[in-house]
């Protein structure tokens, strides 16, 4: 039969009108007489009888007795505990009533007749049995040490069962929570990831009202929380946490553990009255700090509560392998963000930082890394104005992911660029780069170097566009006139061989007119293990189409989500849009202060309303980045700039700032670096959105459309 286990009953009251004395430990609750139990009254007890029944209700651990063939139950305040509901009601009932269902379940009922039967005690050290305790009559899963003895009378007959009941609940949930803890704590890769677990877990398996994590950074520390009761959605649990930045002599008491490598407890106080923050701070009474011991980091864990706590041995025991866990993950993310942080520098270093802005084409890129980020790769795009005014724009992949895939991806691009200054022909551009390959891999005694590229010129003036490739999935062109649906189609360019394998490449000349939108893009964005690559080009081809815009950037973070699944590849995307009229630009550089959103909404409102763009747009646009702005300057710390830019059709504003700290794994479309309202906001009000990585930081954007019956706005 199930109990608990440290839990001391309150003294037995007295019964009115009797004077404290042994017999006063036997009185029933509710001051039910003892002759209306199945024991009867008192004064005919075996004396055998009453040292068990007077055992059982001063016990300081929840035991019972089952009496008799009906196994009618006698039990203390602790088992009252543990029962629930059903007392007062179970005292002198049969065991069979009070449990209903659950006493006929194998280990339960059988295991106490078994023993009533033969007088072989049982013992069991972990026992999983449902009990209903609630008013709801849903059982709870009760985790518990249990032991039966069998109770003789004075002549030796068997007249009943003791049962002893130790719950461990509690401890078996949180060593649980602690292999949970272990198992998501291995699929971190960034601080962020180790920071967002330990506080989910951490709250959730020592049932605390607040946890908190906290790292150095070289220059101080790094500190974030969780308090209970906090509402995150799941826009939240996947962004980044907010952290809070303290001096390196700081005194909190979290960092005076990490920085002396000493473990506190405190049963009962305001361990952070000092340096509270915030109400919550104040609030807590009992708090246990732990520092994080690696070799390489020094960090801290603190878990707190509000009413005073006595911190058992197992307890502290458990926050100890907790903190020898996390603080193992964040060693190993500080070296994996700093590992990450040089190959991606190394790999963004090697892309145009900046692309042309010229009057009627608009230009967007967008690459994302492959094998988790952490590795330079080899796939590249440029574009840049050629000395005719005709636009150059070219999308290659270096095969490997390497450091040496990405040397030779800047020397191609660098080469290609020179080349074409020269001579933009892409035939004699392509054959020069495939002399380069070929070079470079005699050199390095390989001939496994080689190169995909395709290069193209185009001319906004004549409306052509001229391409060719080198092994490279053919271009992709959307087609949108006023009033008719917008189409999507693959450029019917000669396959050429890669670069490296010598061959003749040919190139074509195309329509490119106003409204057309040039996609040039690596494999990466349609090749999925179990999907042929015909499969993903026509979902490609797809998605293209049905855009409601052919916004170069739109059709980068599209592209990019277009095929389902995931892809260890490299993800590079380059658009170009040829625009009917020319748009209208405008920029603010938003310094890192507290007053810099309402600056940036006042700003936005008077160049909106100048261009006479439809107040319903301004109110969206100004709304979503005013959240965009607080939250680059919340997560970056650093100055951000915002740039808008309208036509006839959109008008797009994006959010840029210079930060280091930001996803590390592929970014999608659907993530977005705002805390859960701006997330909501942005996509109710914006008609697209997407997250951009850049060499120096991150940039957030959306697009809004102009209705098409209200005013266009000038763009003169």
């Amino acid at each position: 039969m199930p109990g608990t286990v440290g839990r001391v009953p309150a003294p037995p009251s007295t019964v009115a009108g009797v004077p404290p004395s042994r017999d006063h430990a036997v009185a029933p609750p509710a001051r039910r007489p003892w002759a209306d139990t199945p024991l009867g009254p008192p004064e005919r007890w075996d004396p055998a009888l009453r040292t068990v029944v007077d055992l059982v209700l001063a016990a300081p651990v929840a035991m019972a007795l089952a009496y008799g063939d009906d196994f009618a139950l006698v039990y203390n305040a602790g088992y009252a505990e543990l029962i629930g509901t059903k007392h007062p009601g179970a005292f002198g009932r049969p065991a069979a009533e009070v449990f209903g269902e659950s006493w006929h379940l194998p280990g339960v009922g059988d295991v106490i007749e078994r023993a009533y039967r033969t007088g072989e005690p049982f013992l069991e050290k972990e026992a999983v049995l449902p009990l209903v305790r609630r008013e709801s009559g849903v059982p709870d899963q009760v985790v518990f040490t249990r032991g039966y003895s069998a109770v003789r009378d004075s002549a030796g007959a068997i007249i009943g069962i003791l049962a002893v009941a130790a719950e461990t609940t509690q401890v078996t949930q949180r060593l649980q929570g602690l292999s949970q803890l272990a198992s998501a704590l291995s699929g971190t890769l960034t601080l962020d990831d180790v920071a967002r677990v330990t506080l989910r877990n951490a709250l959730s398996s020592f049932g605390a009202d607040q946890v908190e994590f906290g790292v150095d950074d070289g220059a101080g520390w790094r500190l974030v929380r969780r308090v209970r009761g906090e509402v995150l959605d799941e826009a939240d649990e996947r962004l980044p946490p907010l952290w809070r930045r303290h001096p390196v002599d700081s005194p909190t008491p979290l960092v005076t553990a990490a920085r002396d490598g000493a473990t506190d407890f405190v049963d009962d106080g305001e361990p952070l009255r000092r340096t509270a923050i915030d109400r919550h701070d104040e609030k807590v009474r009992a708090l246990a700090t732990l520092p994080l011991r690696t070799a390489s980091l020094r960090g801290g864990f603190a878990v707190g509560y509000r009413e005073p706590r006595v911190w058992p041995p197992a307890e502290r025991a458990l926050l100890a392998a907790s903190a020898e866990l996390i603080g193992q993950a964040a060693e190993r993310a500080r070296r994996f963000e700093n590992q990450h942080g040089t190959a991606q520098l190394l790999q963004r270093s090697m892309l145009p930082e900046h692309l042309p802005d010229l009057p009627m084409l608009r230009i967007a890129a967008r690459y994302d890394a492959g094998v988790d980020g952490n590795a330079a790769g080899g796939d590249f795009y440029d574009a840049f104005a050629l000395p005719d005014g005709h636009l150059a724009v070219v999308l290659g992949d270096v095969a490997g992911h390497d450091l040496q895939a990405a040397a030779l991806m800047g020397q191609v691009r660098a080469a290609l660029r020179a080349l074409a200054l020269s001579d933009p022909d892409p035939t004699s551009v392509l054959a020069g780069l495939d002399r380069l390959v070929v070079s470079l891999g005699a050199e390095a005694h390989s001939d496994e170097l080689f190169v995909t590229v395709a290069y193209g010129v185009i001319e906004p003036d004549g409306d052509r566009l001229t391409l060719a490739t080198a092994g490279h999935p053919p271009p992709l062109i959307r087609h949108a006139s006023p009033g008719r649906p917008a189409t999507a189609r693959y450029v019917d360019v000669p396959p050429g061989v890669p670069l490296g394998l010598h061959g003749r490449r040919a190139a074509v000349t195309v329509d490119f007119r106003p409204g057309d939108t040039l996609l040039l893009f690596s494999d990466g964005v349609v090749e999925r293990r179990q999907r042929s690559l015909t499969d993903g080009l026509n979902v490609l081809v797809d998605a293209i189409a049905g855009a409601a815009t052919g916004d170069p950037r739109t059709l980068c973070a599209l592209a990019t989500g277009a095929v389902p699944g995931s892809t260890e590849d490299d993800v590079a995307v380059l658009a170009v849009e040829h625009a009917s009229t020319p748009s209208r630009s405008a920029s603010m550089e938003v310094p890192a202060e507290p007053t810099a959103p309402g600056r940036v909404r006042h700003w936005m409102t008077g160049q909106l309303t100048a261009w006479e763009v439809p107040e319903a747009v301004i109110g969206a646009a100004v709304l979503c980045t005013s959240e965009l702005t607080t939250n680059a300057l919340l997560h970056a710390g650093t100055a951000a700039r915002v740039e808008i830019d309208l036509s006839s059709e959109r008008l797009l504003v994006s959010v840029a700032d210079s930060g280091t700290r930001g996803a590390v794994t592929r970014t999608r479309t659907e993530k977005l670096s705002s805390r859960g309202r701006g997330l909501g906001l942005i996509e109710q009000l914006s008609d697209g959105w997407g997250t951009d990585p850049t060499v120096r930081g991150s940039t957030v954007w959306f697009e809004i459309l102009i209705p098409p019956e209200a005013p266009q706005g000038r763009l003169d």
